[in-house]
C-alpha cells in the first residue's frame, strides 16, 4: 500500500481493503501511527477510529477481512513464545537474538508469532504505543466486532479459543517440567516432591481445559487461583535461594527463573481471558499489549542481558555484604579489634612496599617487575587475610553492600533516614580507625626498618634518587597522584565484586562437599584435616581470590600504562604511607616536608575510598533495584546526629540499647 496520512486514510483503506494481503494493510496502519510519534500517535488512532465510525461499509469491510484472517492465522505460537524467553541457553538465546538482528527470518504471514514480529521491528514502537490507551483499543474493537458479520466472528473467536486452550495445556506442561531442571533442583531439593505446587498446576489447568472443551459455563477457578499463589511463592523462594540463601547463582539460574516466572503470567492471563468472559476483552488487550511489547524486544540483548544477569548481580552483592557487616565497628571491642586487625595489616603492608623496592632494583624488564610486582601483592593481601589483619581500603566494597541492604530492607519505613545515617557514621568511623592502623603502623615499621638498615650498614636504605621518587609518588599539586589513586579505588570495587563472585562460585559448585571427595585432597590429606581444609575455603574462597586478583591489578596497572602509552598507575594509601616512612628515614626531611607528605597520603587514602565505596553502592543499589529516597534528608539526618556527639565519628560512644545497631 502506498504511504498513509491522515488526509488519505479513507480513500487508501477503500482501495486496498479488499486486494492486498491483510498482514500489509495492517502493517500501512502501523507505520501510519508510528510516524505519528508518542506525541501524536493517539491522536492519528483516534483518526482511524473516526474514519470507522463515518464509513460503516468501510468498517463492515475492515471487520470482515480482520476476522476472516484471524480465523486462519496459526495462534499458538504466538501465545506460547511471544514475550518468554526461549528453551534454549541465555548464550544460545543472546546469539539467535545479535544474527536475527543483522540477517532478519524470512517471515511466515500465516502465523502470528511472526507477524507480530514484521509489525513491531522499530526500537520506536515501544514510545508511540505507549501513548495509546486501553480504552482506545476497546473502543476500536468493540466497533470493528459491532459492524463485522457475526458469523465470522464467531468462526474467529473460536478458532482463538482453541488455541487458547491449547497454549494453556502447552504452557502448564512446560512449568509442570520445570521441577526437572537440576539447577532448580540444586536450589530446594524438595521441588521433586510430588506435591510439587507446580506439577499440582499443571493438573488443575488440564482440568480447566477439558472443562472448557465439554461446557460453556466458566470453571471455577478459585483453587486455581490458589496454585498460582504457591507457583509464585515457590519461584520468590527459589529466588532468595539463589540470591544469598547459600545456594550461589548463575545466568543460568537466573535466565531458568525468569522464563518460569514469564510462563505463569502468560498462563494466568490466559486463563483469565478463558474464565472471565465479562473482562475478556480487556484481558485480551491487555495480552496483545504484552505481546506487542515482546515483539519490539524480541532481538534486543538488552533486555536479555538485565533479566538474565540481575539475579547474579544480586547474589554476588548479597555475598559481599555477607561479609560488610565484619568490617563495620559498633562496639568498644570491635572497634579495638579493627584496630589491632589493622596495625597488623600496617606491619605487613610496610615489608610488602619494602619488598616491591627490591623488585624495582632487580633491573628486570619492565613486565617481568610488574609481574613479580603483582605477585608480591597478591600473595600478600592473601596472608594478611589468613592472619585475619585488615587492609583499610578493602573496607567500602564490602561495607557498600551492607548500606545498600540496610536501604532496601528500610526504604519504606519511618525512620531509615535516622538507621541509614546511624549506619554511614559507623561505616566511617570504621574506615577511618583501619586506615589510622594501617597507616601508623606502616610508617612506623619503614621508619625502624630504614633506621636500622642505616645503622647497621651505615648507609639510607633508599638512594637520593629513590627516595625522591617515593616523595614525588605523593606530591598532589605537580603529579596526577589523585588521578593515580582513582584508578586504585577502581580497582578496589573490583576487588569486592570478584570476592562476591567467587563467593557465589563456592556456593553453586558446594565447594565445601566438592573439595572433601577431590582424588588428589584424599590421596595427600587425612579425613579431618580435608574437612577442615575444605570449609576454610569454601568460607574464605571469595576473599582469597579477590585480595590475589586485586594484588595483580595493582602490580601490572603500571606496565599496561606503559605498553599503551596512557597514563595508568595506581596509588594506594598504605603502600604510600609505607613508602613516605621509606623515604623520609632515607633522606632525612624535615617534618614540614614529612606533614606534606602525609597530607598527600591521606587525600590519597580518601579518593581510594570514595571511588570504591561510590562505585560499590552504585552496583549495590541497582542489583536490589532500590535508590536512596532523599540525599537531603540523610545528610540533614546525618549533620544531626553528628552535632548531637561528634565522637561517634572516631569512637562508638553508644555500645549498648536499641539505637547502637542497625541490624
Amino acid at each position: 500500500m502506498h504511504r498513509i496520512t491522515p488526509k488519505n486514510l479513507p480513500a487508501l483503506l477503500d482501495q486496498h481493503i479488499d486486494d492486498t494481503d491483510f498482514v500489509l494493510v495492517l502493517n500501512a496502519l502501523v507505520c501510519f501511527l508510528r510516524r505519528g510519534g508518542r506525541k501524536n500517535a493517539f491522536a492519528r488512532f483516534d483518526r482511524f477510529i473516526e474514519v470507522l465510525q463515518r464509513d460503516k461499509a468501510l468498517c463492515r469491510r475492515f471487520g470482515n477481512r480482520f476476522h476472516a484472517w484471524l480465523a486462519e492465522v496459526h495462534t499458538v505460537p504466538a501465545l506460547v513464545k511471544l514475550g518468554i524467553f526461549s528453551r534454549d541457553s541465555f548464550l544460545r538465546e543472546t546469539a539467535v537474538r545479535i544474527y536475527e538482528r543483522f540477517s532478519p527470518s524470512y517471515k511466515d504471514f500465516g502465523n502470528l508469532r511472526e507477524v507480530f514480529l514484521y509489525l513491531f521491528h522499530s526500537g520506536n514502537d515501544e514510545k508511540w504505543l505507549g501513548g495509546i490507551s486501553l480504552r482506545q483499543w476497546l473502543k476500536c474493537y468493540r466497533l470493528i466486532c459491532r459492524n463485522t458479520e457475526p458469523a465470522l466472528v464467531q468462526t474467529a473467536s473460536r478458532h482463538i479459543g482453541e488455541a487458547r486452550l491449547r497454549a494453556m495445556e502447552l504452557l502448564s506442561v512446560w512449568i509442570a517440567a520445570e521441577a526437572l531442571e537440576p539447577e532448580l533442583i540444586r536450589l530446594e531439593p524438595r521441588i521433586l516432591e510430588t506435591d510439587s505446587a507446580f506439577i499440582a498446576l499443571q493438573r488443575e489447568v488440564s482440568k480447566l481445559v477439558e472443562h472448557s472443551r465439554e461446557h460453556d459455563h466458566p470453571y471455577d477457578a478459585a483453587h486455581l487461583e490458589v496454585m498460582f499463589d504457591q507457583c509464585q511463592t515457590q519461584v520468590d523462594h527459589l529466588r532468595r535461594r539463589g540470591t544469598g540463601a547459600g545456594s550461589g547463582s548463575s545466568v543460568k539460574v537466573a535466565h531458568l527463573l525468569e522464563r518460569l516466572q514469564q510462563t505463569l503470567g502468560r498462563l494466568k492471563i490466559l486463563i483469565r481471558i478463558q474464565n472471565r468472559p465479562a473482562q475478556r476483552r480487556r484481558f485480551s488487550i491487555t495480552l496483545l499489549g504484552g505481546m506487542v511489547d515482546a515483539a519490539v524486544k524480541q532481538h534486543s540483548t538488552r533486555e536479555l542481558r538485565k533479566s538474565s544477569i540481575k539475579m547474579l548481580a544480586r547474589s554476588i552483592t548479597e555475598n559481599k555484604s555477607h561479609h560488610g557487616g565484619h568490617y563495620i565497628t559498633r562496639t568498644r571491642k570491635e572497634y579495638w579489634n579493627m584496630l589491632y586487625s589493622a596495625a597488623g595489616g600496617g606491619v605487613v603492608i610496610a615489608l610488602m612496599a619494602l619488598h616491591k623496592i627490591h623488585i624495582g632494583a632487580l633491573g628486570y624488564s619492565e613486565f617481568a617487575t610488574s609481574l613479580l610486582a603483582g605477585l608480591n601483592y597478591g600473595f600478600g593481601f592473601m596472608l594478611i587475610h589468613v592472619l585475619h589483619m585488615t587492609v583499610a581500603t578493602k573496607q567500602p566494597a564490602m561495607t557498600a553492600a551492607s548500606f545498600a541492604e540496610q536501604v532496601d530492607l528500610n526504604e519504606r519505613g519511618r525512620a531509615v533516614d535516622n538507621k541509614l545515617a546511624k549506619l554511614l557514621i559507623d561505616v566511617s568511623r570504621s574506615q577511618s580507625v583501619a586506615v589510622f592502623g594501617n597507616v601508623s603502623l606502616a610508617i612506623l615499621v619503614a621508619g625502624i626498618v630504614s633506621a636500622a638498615y642505616a645503622h647497621t650498614f651505615h648507609a639510607p636504605l633508599l638512594s637520593a634518587a629513590d627516595s625522591a621518587y617515593q616523595l614525588e609518588s605523593v606530591e598532589l599539586l605537580t603529579r596526577p597522584t589523585l588521578w593515580y589513586a582513582a584508578i586504585a579505588g577502581v580497582w578496589l570495587f573490583c576487588s569486592g565484586i570478584i570476592a562476591g563472585f567467587f563467593d557465589n562460585r563456592a556456593d553453586y559448585l558446594d565447594l565445601r562437599n566438592r573439595l572433601t571427595v577431590n582424588p588428589l585432597l584424599r590421596k595427600i590429606l587425612p579425613t579431618k584435616i580435608r574437612r577442615v581444609f575444605a570449609a576454610y575455603i569454601h568460607a574464605h574462597y571469595g576473599s582469597l581470590a579477590g585480595n590475589f586478583i586485586f594484588g595483580m591489578l595493582l602490580g601490572m596497572t603500571g606496565w599496561l600504562g606503559h605498553a599503551l602509552g596512557l597514563p595508568l598507575d595506581i596509588r594506594h594509601v598504605a603502600f604510600s604511607s609505607a613508602n613516605l616512612g621509606y623515604a623520609a628515614v632515607s633522606s632525612h626531611i624535615g617534618f614540614t616536608a614529612f606533614l606534606y607528605g602525609m597530607a598527600g597520603v591521606l587525600t590519597i587514602g580518601l579518593v581510594n575510598l570514595i571511588v570504591s565505596f561510590h562505585l560499590a553502592l552504585y552496583v549495590a543499589l541497582r542489583s536490589r533495584g532500590t535508590e536512596i529516597g532523599s540525599i537531603g534528608k540523610l545528610l540533614k539526618s546525618l549533620w544531626v546526629q553528628i552535632r548531637a556527639n561528634p565522637l561517634l565519628l572516631v569512637y562508638p560512644v553508644q555500645t549498648t540499647g536499641k539505637n547502637s545497631s542497625v541490624k
